[in-house]
């Protein structure tokens, strides 16, 4: 699996298959501070993702 953060630049090759939730405890990521994408869709904590699969994690930034 490809993985960019979008934070700190980083790109990963990982081997992983399951959830969005247990791919951001792996990287130790808040999921409650990022949105993860994959071919620019919207992924729910609980869809799942596999080895092949190319996903961004991407801040969520507030402003007001």
């Amino acid at each position: 699996m490809k993985v960019f953060i979008e934070r700190t630049k980083e790109k990963k090759d990982l081997r992983f298959s399951g959830t969005v939730s247990s791919l951001l405890k792996k990287l130790k990521i808040n999921p409650v501070a990022v949105i993860v994408t994959r071919k620019d869709e919207v992924l729910t904590q609980d869809q799942h993702i596999s080895d092949n699969d190319r996903v961004k994690i991407l801040s969520v930034i507030s402003g007001g």
